[in-house]
């Protein structure tokens, strides 16, 4: 059985069961190796595994490199399958249903249009497609009873600098249709939110709501260009903030910790981290920190009063899912119920809604969590 399919229990309640929030998730990180084998076949593209769960297999395998470049690379296989209306409407169906199972009742899906065009979609035919699956999926979980909402974060891919501003406008031209924000992915290091500057003049001009990828494969510098340049709300990953913070003495109770100005600014003003312990163990973006889990600084950020939020980055390449990635978290820092229903009013708190509508999502969340 694979991770995303088993139950994982804290204190005898299931955590797979409990009101979650889902804010970096990636599409073409989610597919269902099932799926991609049959839509290969109906594409002709050639896979490394015919196999589906021998291919489930080898995605793992391939993502544990070390290295985010490295890590890229599988998306190669899932961008493939992603070329053809019904094969992103279908995967976007699919991705919607796997987070209902996973007791999600919020969830944000990025993508980036500009990399399934290969058959002839345009951008927009993309993004609709996309919205197609997304809605199909979550009137089916309606007329079951269930509830689930989830909205669109259109990426732009960072080394692709050029064609920023044409997926800004695309993502403001489908804000009345599915789309909450906009995202800037792909490889961090040697390309700054500043590169892309004209891009986010015009989404702030716009005021439409923006992440950006930073703290992951860069440091401090990437973190301030995507807070300054890209007027980013919150970031991707963002670990590396811990860059700015400095231990000054530790007793047997207590760690005594300063921050750097810009800790502090990321802190003060609730600036969400859209941390992924899975992944950010597999691209090395905690390679100073150390290699096992319980070295990450993500308890630390929490400690301190970081809005901390927990996600999957990519379901596929790290064999996970968001109950997973909470159980690993209260495995290794002997967190409790109290402390999950916090991750997931943080990440409510952040989600790219309307404030009326985020406090519905709270309440939604402490309702369930009363309940167990």
């Amino acid at each position: 059985m694979s991770a995303p399919d088993r139950e994982y229990l804290l204190d005898g309640v299931s955590i797979n069961g409990l009101p979650k929030v889902s804010l970096h998730d990636h599409l073409d990180g989610g597919l269902r190796p099932q799926t991609i084998v049959e839509l290969a076949d109906e594409i002709g593209l050639q896979l490394p595994r015919s196999d589906a769960s021998e291919l489930g297999r080898w995605f793992a395998e391939q993502s544990n490199a070390g290295s985010l470049v490295q890590y890229l690379k599988t998306f190669d296989v899932t961008v493939g399958v992603m070329q053809t209306r019904d094969g992103l409407a279908r995967v976007a169906r699919e991705f919607v249903e796997d987070l209902h199972a996973d007791g999600v009742v919020y969830g944000e899906v990025r993508w980036a249009p500009e990399q399934h065009l290969q058959r002839g979609l345009s951008l927009d035919e993309a993004v609709d497609a996309v919205q197609s699956g997304i809605d199909q999926a979550v009137r089916a979980v309606e007329a079951t009873g269930g509830y689930i909402r989830v909205g669109q974060l259109v990426s732009s891919l960072r080394h692709n600098p050029g064609r920023t501003r044409e997926i800004a406008e695309l993502a403001v031209r489908h804000r009345d249709s599915g789309v909450v924000g906009f995202d800037v992915a792909g490889p961090e290091a040697g390309f700054p939110a500043s590169t892309m500057r004209t891009a986010f003049d015009y989404l702030a001009g716009e005021w439409f709501p923006v992440t950006v990828h930073a703290g992951e494969a860069a440091g401090l510098d990437s973190i301030a260009s995507a807070l300054l340049d890209g007027r980013a709300l919150r970031l991707g990953h963002g670990v590396r903030i811990a860059e700015d913070l400095l231990v000054e003495r530790q007793d047997d109770e207590n760690t005594y910790v300063s921050l750097g100005l810009l800790a502090q600014w990321v802190k003060d003003r609730e600036i969400a981290l859209e941390t992924s312990p899975s992944s950010n163990l597999q691209t090395g973006a905690i390679a100073q920190w150390g290699e096992s889990l319980v070295e990450h600084p993500f308890d630390l950020l929490y400690q301190l009063g970081f809005r901390v939020t927990v996600n999957v980055d990519n379901r596929l390449m790290s064999d996970t899912s968001l109950s997973r990635e909470l159980s690993l978290l209260t495995e290794a820092f002997a967190y409790r119920l109290d402390d999950l229903e916090t991750f997931q009013l943080n990440a409510a708190a952040a989600a790219f809604l309307p404030i009326e509508e985020r406090e519905e999502l709270v309440d939604r969340i402490a309702l369930g969590f009363d309940a167990v």
